[in-house]
């Protein structure tokens, strides 16, 4: 009877170990072996079995491979967005330098949801990844349980873009603190007084104090709190009074940073120019400029993070901070993987430094 013509493709079925060894006239566990890379078999049997997966289209069961040999070869990598241009470059370093070694990743978003960093670093605990490369939401002591766990299961970690102080771990970052600092500096020699922060601390309202708001930020990201401390410094090298008017407190959406700039330029003393943390934050400020018809740099200066080529082409062009991401990831998948190769783990903080990018949004203040 011919064929249902309605019915589905059937998918070829995968050769199995004991097809390959009758293929290669060895025993099984020859095969085994050969197809495991674990234990000695002789040249010219692997040879033959190798011969003879090849032929018959036989391909490994990594996961089976990895629970008998205690390897997979493979890195876990979990992040806040593997949408976002800085985490993608970041990955993509991880995955260059992890190839060149023999190593393949798997790569997790958790949208800066705690839960859903726990949850994945489980997923990839449970899927025997060698080793796990974490950009953490993170941020007390309490909160790093699911990391504690990995180690304790002998699975290493190394942090990349975010320290956290209760870890001893190899940790990869950039300077936020200076270069936050030398751009705010940027502004203030360009004789601006009333700078805005755009991405502060998710709160309510603004603290009333430096230290307060310190405080908060200590309760964010680590990336956040190192800028945040960056413009500080720059006000307080200057002799410029804190105004927790010009900061930007509450959720951290694109919306929000238009609100609170909009917010910012109707103050009776209003902002003169922004310093934003996140390219979120730089589009967010550039729709609320949109909305009041003004310009940069005649209305207000501009000065953001995370350069890229739209910030190049913008006319007039954006100053902006240049972080190394590829290299971020590089690094870290190279302290990782060196640990994973027998070197004793470092345990310390590798820095990179962020380039402030000169270009042309940036002016002095306007005529009151």
């Amino acid at each position: 009877m011919p064929a249902d013509r309605g019915d589905p493709p059937r998918t070829p079925r995968t050769p199995t170990i004991s097809e390959v060894a009758a293929e290669a006239g060895v025993g099984r566990a020859t095969a085994a072996r050969t197809l495991g890379g674990y234990g000695y078999v002789s040249p010219e049997l692997k040879e033959r079995v190798l011969a003879a997966a090849e032929k018959l289209g036989y391909r490994a069961n990594a996961l089976a491979r990895s629970m008998s040999t205690g390897v997979s070869h493979t890195l876990g990598v979990v992040v806040a967005d593997i949408g976002n241009p800085f985490f993608a470059g970041m990955v993509r370093g991880i995955s260059d330098a992890s190839r060149a070694r023999g190593f393949d990743t798997i790569v997790l978003s958790t949208y800066e949801d705690l839960d859903e960093e726990i949850a994945a670093t489980n997923v990839l605990i449970d899927k025997r990844v060698d080793g796990v490369i974490i950009a953490s939401a993170a941020v007390g002591r309490g909160e790093v349980t699911h990391i504690r766990t990995a180690l304790k299961q002998g699975v290493p970690v190394v942090l990349v873009d975010r320290a956290i102080g209760s870890l001893d771990l190899d940790t990869v970052v950039i300077d936020n603190r200076d270069v936050a600092r030398e751009a705010v500096e940027t502004l203030i020699a360009a004789g601006h007084r009333r700078i805005g922060f755009v991405w502060g601390p998710p709160v309510p309202q603004a603290p009333a104090t430096r230290r307060a708001l310190l405080a908060a930020a200590a309760r964010n990201v680590w990336t956040d709190g190192e800028r945040l401390r960056g413009y500080l410094d720059a006000l307080d090298d200057a002799g410029i009074p804190f105004d927790p008017e010009l900061v930007m407190v509450g959720p951290k959406t694109e919306e929000h940073a238009t609100e609170e700039v909009g917010r910012m330029l109707t103050l009776p003393d209003r902002a003169t120019a922004l310093f934003c943390t996140e390219t979120d934050a730089m589009t967010g400020a550039l729709r609320a400029m949109r909305a009041r018809a003004l310009s940069y740099p005649g209305d207000l200066s501009l000065i953001g993070f995370d350069d890229s080529a739209w910030a190049a082409v913008m006319d007039p062009p954006l100053t902006m901070i240049e972080q190394p991401v590829r290299q971020l990831g590089a690094k870290a998948a190279e302290a990782l993987l060196d640990s994973l190769e027998g070197a004793e783990p470092r345990r310390e903080t590798h820095t990179l430094h962020a380039r402030l990018v000169v270009r042309s949004s940036v002016g002095p203040p306007p005529a009151p």
